[in-house]
């Protein structure tokens, strides 16, 4: 798999939103979905805030691929589920770092056990991928 370059993972962790549209069955992309994005390292993270039930989480597990968009980076990208892996302490520090300023009532629900376990990492393809 492709890696991110230096200016993609600065621009799409700064950024402060992420659209991310997953691949329906057929290939075509869904509706876009408005969501907070972590960068741990070289790599980049999204979580359900309703966990595994969330309906973007289920339709991005169809095909575990789709299009993501922010901080002026446009990219095809493969979900890689990472519900129990061991950076997720650390996601959790980097959600709390980036988004502290909106409160428990939106910050907390990315922290808990249900987001943790549909926690997605972001990793870009190349055309024909």
């Amino acid at each position: 798999m492709a890696a991110w370059t230096e200016d993609e993972l600065n621009s799409i962790g700064a950024a402060g939103e992420l659209q991310l549209r997953s691949c329906r069955r057929d290939g075509t992309l869904r509706s876009p979905v408005t969501m907070w994005v972590a960068r741990e390292g070289d790599d980049l993270y999204v979580r359900a805030f309703r966990g595994p039930d969330g309906a973007w989480y289920r339709g991005a597990r169809t095909r575990h691929e789709g299009h993501i968009s922010a901080g002026g980076v446009d990219k095809d990208v493969a979900f890689v589920e990472e519900p129990d892996s061991g950076v997720n302490d650390k996601i959790d520090d980097a959600y709390r770092a980036k988004y502290r300023r909106y409160g428990a009532q939106y910050l907390d629900p990315m922290l808990a056990a249900a987001a943790r376990a549909a926690t997605i990492r972001l990793v870009p393809r190349t055309a024909g991928a």
